[in-house]
């Protein structure tokens, strides 16, 4: 079957939806099906991801603002790939050994004035400074689907532009299929979007064929806010790439837990208690790969350089490396249970053990799978309990390593995995050809 898949976060973005569709294409296209991707030219971070084999790209122009930070960050690359022995970026080293990698540096003025600008156009434009997008990308997806002529149209939302394009190719008689990461009227919509979100994603749930969402509290709050029929309504979540020639590292024996952190910092997922915690344990370390982070994670880390230490933007291969090169994999929870935080399902593919902070003990949809698959442990997220679980892990002889990802619960999680059950849900008359092997 022929597939196009709007999606403005795909490779060479690192975020999470983009790593989403980077791999359920991918699978797709194993499964036998064409596969195009219709994204927007933006400006890529040194050793970002690349496109899936055996997946047709299509680029367009970002819209007025994107596209000319992306013209300079292309330029400045090429400058840099000029110069002689210019840095590499990132930093190979692992958590527990080595000087971490320094985090960004401050921008100068221009940097500022282009901050600046992207702020004030993201305050105009719906749903934020990624909607810019949309008057290149309709075109160009209409010409494709003249073209391709596609069996089925995916939208992969956030931003919710991709939606607004699913709702044009619907009405021009392609079927359509929308994914939603997160519902458009989320907790962190502003306040001047959220009737605009609201309408949006009541078409959204009337006029699409299917929809997919990545957690069972997305799926009950869509149902019951719109009165859909829950069966058109999928869960589908995040998951991990199976490598077979990856194995985990064994813990070493100097007494020393390394923790090790790799999502994102947002306003619903505080890291106060955890970093307090840490100080307050001997004999743990903490380490962060992110490519933002708070202010008072930096405040810890500058006044326990010894235990909390920023590694700042790795390459997601190097992030994967370290995610099995650690102790313990620690996961925030977030503030909305409709949320499950894409690293999570990452970190299951790790062989480590995940520690899990709850801020919803009694609704929380990634503790109910780890408890599961038996991969960690699951606290509150107060000081204390987030303490009491590290002092365990550290009076222990080893922290018990779970072996590599075996078939079972866990499994079920890996991406082509997920990618079978979506082509099922996508073509239910379809037989599936196997999967071709990864390798």
């Amino acid at each position: 079957m022929k597939i196009l898949i709007v999606a403005y976060e795909f490779p060479p973005s690192p975020s999470p939806q983009s790593l989403r569709w980077m791999f359920l294409s991918r699978e797709l296209a194993r499964l036998g099906h064409e596969v195009h991707v219709l994204t927007a030219e933006i400006a890529t971070h040194v050793g970002s991801l690349a496109d899936p084999e055996n997946v047709t790209v299509h680029r367009s122009w970002a819209g007025p603002v994107r596209g000319l930070v992306a013209m300079l960050a292309q330029r400045k690359q090429a400058r840099a790939a000029t110069s002689a022995s210019a840095p590499a970026a990132g930093s190979t080293d692992s958590p527990s050994g080595g000087p971490p990698a320094s985090p960004p540096s401050g921008l100068n003025w221009k940097g500022r004035l282009m901050e600046r600008i992207q702020r004030t156009a993201a305050y105009l434009v719906f749903p934020d400074i990624r909607g810019e997008w949309k008057w290149s990308a309709r075109r160009r997806m209409h010409s494709l689907l003249r073209s391709l002529k596609p069996d089925l149209v995916i939208s992969s939302h956030e931003p919710a532009t991709t939606l607004q394009l699913g709702l044009s190719a619907a009405r021009a008689g392609y079927p359509w299929v929308a994914d939603l990461g997160d519902p458009v009227l989320a907790p962190y919509t502003p306040q001047r979007w959220r009737r605009k979100s609201w309408r949006l994603e009541a078409r959204t749930c009337r006029h699409a064929k299917q929809l997919l969402v990545t957690n069972h509290g997305a799926k009950r709050l869509l149902v019951e806010r719109h009165g859909i029929d829950g069966a058109r309504v999928h869960v589908i979540t995040q998951g991990f790439e199976r490598r077979p020639s990856m194995a985990a590292a064994p813990r070493r024996r100097d007494g020393i837990v390394d923790a090790l952190y790799t999502g994102s910092f947002y306003s619903f997922r505080q890291p106060g208690s955890l970093l307090a915690a840490v100080v307050g344990t001997p004999n743990v370390r903490l380490s962060i790969a992110s490519i933002q982070v708070p202010d008072v994670v930096r405040d810890f880390a500058s006044r326990h350089p010894d235990q909390v230490r920023l590694l700042g933007f790795l390459p997601h291969e190097q992030v994967i490396a370290l995610q099995r090169q650690a102790d313990l994999l620690v996961n925030i929870g977030n503030d909305d249970p409709a949320q499950v935080p894409g690293k999570f399902f990452e970190y299951l593919g790790a062989g480590k053990p995940i520690l899990h902070i709850s801020q919803h003990l009694g609704d929380d949809e990634a503790a109910s799978i780890l408890k599961g698959v038996g991969a960690g442990w699951v606290v509150d997220s107060r000081e204390e309990a987030i303490a009491g679980a590290l002092a365990m892990c550290v009076a222990a002889a080893e922290v018990p390593d779970r072996t590599e990802p075996r078939p079972g619960p866990i499994m079920e999680y890996s991406w082509d995995r997920i990618a079978g059950r979506l082509d099922r849900i996508l073509f239910p008359d379809r037989a599936s050809p196997p999967a071709v092997s990864a390798g």
